[in-house]
């Protein structure tokens, strides 16, 4: 038998996910992070990126997250989402949208608006448009 350990995944909305897995990949601030069963103890903050769930029997279920904290005990994970949603129900066209918005808004010098929140929108929806590009590259294999 295969060791396992339990997976939450969570939102201020819900709960996305819960249940077993053999590995969890997360995109902490200083880089990617792998966790297995038996992990040391650890909490961390998230940037945007996908979360990535190994299964037991193989397969991989991939959630998009908008940042949050992560908690790693030996036999449970622990992903508190700001925002959390299934990679394959984000919506690409919202996310170029978003992108090319915040980009326009840095680019003028002149503009009234909060730079630091023009800058986190820009990264979240450049997060989100790698998730969409990492799962079609997934879909083609």
């Amino acid at each position: 038998m295969a060791m396992e350990i339990h997976v939450d995944i969570v939102s201020a909305e819900h709960a996305i996910f819960s249940g077993p897995a053999t590995m969890v990949f997360a995109p902490g601030k200083m880089g990617e992070l792998g966790i297995a069963p038996r992990h040391s103890p650890l909490v961390t903050i998230l940037s945007p990126g996908e979360v990535r769930v190994q299964t037991q029997n193989g397969e991989e279920l991939d959630f998009y997250i908008s940042g949050g904290m992560l908690e790693v005990q030996p036999h449970v994970v622990t992903v508190l989402a700001d925002t959390a949603i299934r990679a394959a129900d984000l919506d690409e066209a919202a996310a170029i949208v978003a992108k090319e918005t915040a980009e326009k808004l840095l680019a003028d010098k002149n503009a009234l608006i909060d730079y630091a929140r023009a800058q986190a929108e820009l990264a979240e929806a450049m997060a989100q448009i790698r998730a969409i590009e990492k799962i079609r590259k997934k879909a083609k294999r």
